[in-house]
């Protein structure tokens, strides 16, 4: 009994001294499921689903990233509870020689663990939603606050939190048992000091790794684009593999890294010797990480650059515009004339300037149309002379709108596009124009672009020669015929003004008018007219409720939405709040995820190697060089990664960039630059946890520097002799 009671007092005794190592242990798994649930918690939301659209790509990358985030937190918690146990393994050692049997140990053992990784996991869970809402909430209070904007949770989250925190208390478990069935209790007392020594391979490693990653990424991106446009068929799921080089070559550059390093040393053969060796003989789980975090940076990066790609074209855009308000609906519609405009505006102490009517005409434009074949798999292009919808203008109309002052051959046709080209309704096959109800046609050829931002909608305009649009002008019905408005204000423009109007205009229209601006009549009657089932016919989304004409749904789909420059401002960032937001946290997540993983390699790296250090000391080794040791192999955990992620998502982005039109526009070159200032923002904040972290370790290495030029230089001379 006395035996029993001495043996418990002194494992007690053992757990209060190890204490101080389980801190590492219990911050990292707290820190894992706060961000997993948090992480899953704002991606489950009701809100985050909605905005994000099933199979999208921007759905796929949230996914994508929430996995890559899963293995980040899996990494950091497997090589925390690794060096918990390592540290732990001094004490079960040291009970197993005082007589104490695997019988005896494994309860407390197991009690041990289960309550630590219990009662980090479960604080951890608990701190994630407070951690979404503070964010959330700081989103909502410095950029856009809004009814769209609700935070909700989906329960589903909590499983995912649970599963996770189970995953980690059976694996803690599992590796408690593993320490315990050794026989060989020299084994287990050593177990601190076990290596995982990598092969290492010749210096070409790095050149040939760099070749592997953009031969990677350049054929994973190319070839489905290839593939699409030859064979005219969807890319097979197959071709994601193409991307494997990249992986490889990635792994080749971090194995160089940790073998041999980046640092020119043709004159300092054996510089940072006792790092690198340090590095190589732990490479295997080294490399791993360094692969795992160069992941998060660039998925981190590839998230954040959405804010500035999405942001800043849109806002340059809405400041060229040369009205305020501009606005177009059919002419069987009645709308608030300028009188009743002038008299809504002076409610706002508002006066109006600038205006100017228009009139247009929608007809049908001939184009080439994608046949899908029965397969279902392949398609064809055939061109039919009546096919899409679009609206017209005379040459007149557009002289007078703009100030300019062109000639439109007979015959022919331009489209007209924004300033950058990037408008996704211009058509340059058409052949053939088409009054739908006299039936009139003409034969036409596309004579190039003019370029206004305020037509550039889904539906989009074309100028035609004024004796054109005379004679397909006659018989049209007011149903084909419409009215273009456009005025500025006197003074600083107001919202209330704005948002008064639009919901008066709103009011003016009949049921008919509130179609899907991806909405084609030319569709409907070749349908009708063929004798086939009309798609558009059954598609809800083709439809638009006027009940909801302040939903996001509304503004961005609608038809006939007006482009108010105010009101347009508002929608685009209630539009894209919640894109940003989640994007934000990813990036928050990504980069909180690095940093703990980057914190704790270099951690297990110094701490499992700190007999070396102690021997270091007694050969003579200044503090000077056991410093510049340890920054070191800090220097490459951190810094290989970051930079190797950062100039290759930047790259892949510039690539994402002119592959979706093949230029590269001012607006996005000025993005391009605010991504530089992001991963700038971002390398002062690694090296600023790099720094913290090599301070943590020389303080737990009792590293205390004496700053003198004799100590940083005696020991470099004294290796090269």
């Amino acid at each position: 009994m006395s035996q029993t009671l001495t043996m418990k007092k002194m494992e007690q005794r053992l757990q209060r001294a190890d204490r101080k190592h389980a801190h590492l242990y219990l911050f990292c798994n707290f820190t894992a499921l706060m961000i997993i649930s948090a992480y899953s918690g704002m991606m489950l939301s009701p809100t985050v689903q909605t905005t994000f659209p099933p199979g999208g790509d921007s759905r796929k990358q949230m996914n994508a990233i929430f996995i890559l985030t899963l293995i980040g937190c899996v990494v950091f918690t497997i090589y925390a509870a690794g060096l918990f146990f390592r540290h732990k393994s001094r004490q079960l050692g040291i009970l197993m020689a005082l007589g104490a049997s695997r019988k005896r140990l494994m309860p407390g053992l197991f009690r041990e663990v289960l309550f630590l990784s219990g009662f980090s996991c479960t604080a951890g869970i608990l701190a994630g939603f407070p951690f979404i809402w503070i964010i959330w909430s700081l989103f909502r209070l410095l950029l856009i606050d809004s009814s769209d904007m609700r935070l909700s949770f989906d329960p589903v989250c909590l499983l995912i939190s649970f599963a996770f925190l189970l995953a980690v208390a059976a694996f803690s478990c599992i590796l408690a048992w593993h320490y315990l069935r050794r026989t060989n209790i020299m084994e287990v007392i050593r177990e601190e000091h076990i290596n995982e020594p990598v092969k290492e391979l010749g210096k070409w490693c790095a050149p040939a790794g760099c070749i592997l990653l953009a031969a990677g990424v350049l054929l994973g991106y190319c070839t489905p684009i290839f593939y699409l446009y030859k064979v005219q068929a969807l890319p097979p799921v197959w071709m994601n593999l193409l991307y494997a080089p990249a992986f490889a070559g990635l792994y080749m550059i971090m194995l160089h890294a940790v073998v041999h390093g980046f640092g020119r040393r043709k004159h300092a053969p054996y510089k940072n010797i006792i790092a690198r060796s340090m590095m190589k003989f732990q490479g295997k789980q080294t490399v791993n990480n360094m692969i795992v975090v160069t992941l998060l940076i660039a998925s981190a990066c590839f998230g954040i650059f959405y804010v500035p790609i999405l942001s800043i074209g849109t806002i340059m855009e809405y400041h060229a515009q040369p009205y305020d308000y501009f606005y177009h609906y059919r002419a069987d519609q009645t709308l608030p004339d300028r009188a009743a405009i002038e008299t809504l505006a002076e409610e706002y102490g508002l006066s109006l300037k600038d205006w100017g009517e228009f009139d247009y005409i929608t007809l049908a434009f001939g184009a080439f149309s994608s046949i899908m074949e029965e397969d279902g798999k392949h398609w064809h292009d055939e061109y039919i002379p009546i096919c899409i919808e679009k609206r017209v203008i005379s040459e007149d109309t557009w002289n007078t709108l703009t100030g300019e002052n062109i000639d439109v051959l007979p015959g022919t046709y331009l489209c007209i596009t924004n300033q950058e080209e990037t408008a996704l309704s211009i058509i340059s096959s058409a052949k053939h124009i088409t009054n739908m109800v006299t039936r009139t046609q003409i034969s036409t050829q596309y004579a190039g672009l003019l370029h206004y931002d305020l037509m550039t909608d889904m539906r989009g305009y074309c100028v035609v020669d004024n004796t054109d649009y005379a004679l397909l002008s006659e018989g049209l019905t007011d149903d084909w015929k419409g009215r273009i408005v456009s005025f500025n204000v006197d003074g600083k423009d107001s919202y209330p003004f704005a948002d008064a109007l639009f919901h008066r205009m709103v009011s003016c229209f009949d049921e008919n008018c509130f179609t899907a601006v991806y909405h084609d009549r030319i569709t409907t009657i070749r349908a009708e007219e063929q004798g086939i089932a009309d798609w558009q016919a059954s598609d809800p989304m083709m439809r638009i409720d006027p009940a909801e004409a302040d939903s996001l749904t509304f503004r961005q789909n609608w038809e006939y939405i007006p482009r108010f420059r105010i009101l347009s401002m508002n929608d685009f960032l209630l539009s894209t709040s919640v894109f940003l937001m989640m994007f934000l946290f990813i990036f928050i997540v990504c980069i909180l995820t690095v940093l703990i993983i980057c914190y704790t390699r270099c951690q297990t790296i110094a701490l499992n190697n700190r007999y070396i250090f102690d021997d270091l000391k007694k050969l003579g080794a200044s503090p000077g060089f056991l410093d510049r040791e340890v920054r070191s192999q800090c220097g490459s955990v951190f810094k290989v990664p970051a930079v190797v992620a950062l100039i290759a998502v930047y790259l892949f982005f510039i690539l994402l960039l002119y592959g979706n039109d093949g230029q590269l526009v001012y607006s996005e070159i000025v993005s391009l630059g605010a991504c530089l200032g992001i991963e700038a923002a971002l390398s002062i904040l690694i090296y600023g946890v790099y720094r913290v972290t090599v301070a943590g370790i020389r303080q737990k290495l009792g590293i205390f520097l004496q700053v003198t030029e004799i100590e940083r230089v005696l020991p470099n001379k004294a290796l090269k002799k």
